[in-house]
């Protein structure tokens, strides 16, 4: 009888660990996420299923052209995901289907998004002027994507992190990576 209780402890002892171990790690370090929609077509479709890196923010601030995943700022309980487009402090100006940035220097610069397909344009006559916490935010399917352009600048604590793994589907199993403009 005693052996059976031991065994038994065992294996309390072991799912405790495993359990404390995804907590923590589900928690702290990577979520799960599931894209739904097609804001982010070409390179995210509708199902896949990425892993959301929650701690690199911790030890530096989000860059232009990360792909995140974020609370909806009208309704926390939403998570969307887009890409970082606009920084803190700076102005960006969406005109003639480019993205114009200007910096604290009053430079303008317009962003090659080489991550789009020639086909896909910038709609819209807009201008943002980004706060010190603030971010713009588009979705790369720009024709159809709810984003900044309808909802505003994202503050900085309702993102969760950015888009690190692609792990479904499998044959488009891949790492991710802010690209360089």
């Amino acid at each position: 009888m005693r052996q059976f209780f031991a065994s038994v402890l065992e294996v309390v002892e072991v799912l405790a660990v495993a359990v404390g171990a995804v907590f923590l790690i589900r928690n702290f370090l990577v979520q799960p996420f599931l894209v739904s929609g097609a804001s982010m077509i070409p390179n995210f479709e509708n199902g896949d299923y990425l892993l959301v890196d929650e701690i690199t923010y911790r030890f530096r601030p989000p860059e232009r052209g990360e792909v995140v995943v974020f609370k909806y700022p009208k309704d926390p309980s939403t998570y969307f995901i887009k890409r970082i487009i606009g920084l803190p402090n700076e102005r960006v100006e969406i005109k003639n289907n480019h993205v114009t940035v200007f910096g604290d220097d009053n430079l303008s610069r317009v962003l090659g998004e080489n991550y789009l397909p020639g086909s896909i344009a910038t709609a819209g006559n807009e201008e943002f002027k980004l706060k010190p916490d603030e971010y713009l935010m588009l979705g790369d399917n720009r024709s159809f994507s709810f984003d900044s352009r309808s909802w505003g600048a994202l503050k900085k604590e309702n993102i969760v992190g950015f888009v690190r793994l692609r792990l479904w589907p499998l044959n488009e199993l891949r790492a991710f990576a802010a690209p360089q403009y």
